[in-house]
């Protein structure tokens, strides 16, 4: 058997490997998540530490827990789509939304330490 045979018994219908890929991208988004809460909680605790409690703080606080629960709810709903046994492909609406909260907790997070 040739090796492009081989390979052509991998792919699934519509021609995409259905391999051990879906899986390492589920470990990515792991890791992403578990580094997105690392900068969410220490940026937190900046916050809260520096200002003693002022309403400025409590509000950068707020905003920077909303972040971070919307990226773990949009990182959660990714790692559910990839248990599939065809999992789609990343939607520009997902891509976009965890841009966003990734940029967004990092801007709020440079404000807290500045």
């Amino acid at each position: 058997m040739s090796a492009s045979a081989d390979a052509a018994d991998r792919e699934g219908p519509g021609g995409r490997d259905a391999g051990l890929q879906p899986e390492r991208t589920r470990l990515a988004w792991r890791r992403t998540t578990l580094s997105c809460a690392v900068v969410a909680v220490l940026a937190l605790r900046q916050a809260l530490n520096a200002a003693d409690g002022s309403p400025v703080a409590v509000a950068g606080g707020g905003v920077i827990a909303l972040l971070w629960l919307a990226f773990m709810w949009v990182a959660h709903r990714r790692v559910r789509e990839l248990a599939a046994a065809r999992p789609p492909g990343l939607t520009t609406g997902t891509a976009l939304a965890a841009t966003a909260c990734a940029v967004g907790l990092a801007v709020f997070a440079m404000t807290v330490i500045a």
